[in-house]
């Protein structure tokens, strides 16, 4: 990345409250190399949603599991 590209992205992370995310990682010619990208985080009643959904599946899962018995 150049200098440029950086400060901008250093700005949008205190403006903005975006956060750095690693996209993929790979290998190539001896180093590793990452792909970086600019997002935004949850919300918090995202997060109540996104918990209350992994809940309801892990159970419909467990209850799937013990009807197969």
């Amino acid at each position: 990345m150049h200098r440029s590209q950086i400060q901008e992205w250093t700005r949008a992370m205190t403006e903005r409250g975006l956060t750095i995310v690693p996209l993929s990682m790979y290998l190539k010619g001896g180093m590793a190399k990452v792909e970086i990208g600019l997002a935004r985080g949850r919300k918090s009643y995202d997060k109540r949603q996104a918990i209350k959904k992994r809940d309801a599946e892990r159970d419909m899962e467990r209850a799937r599991r013990h009807n197969n018995r």
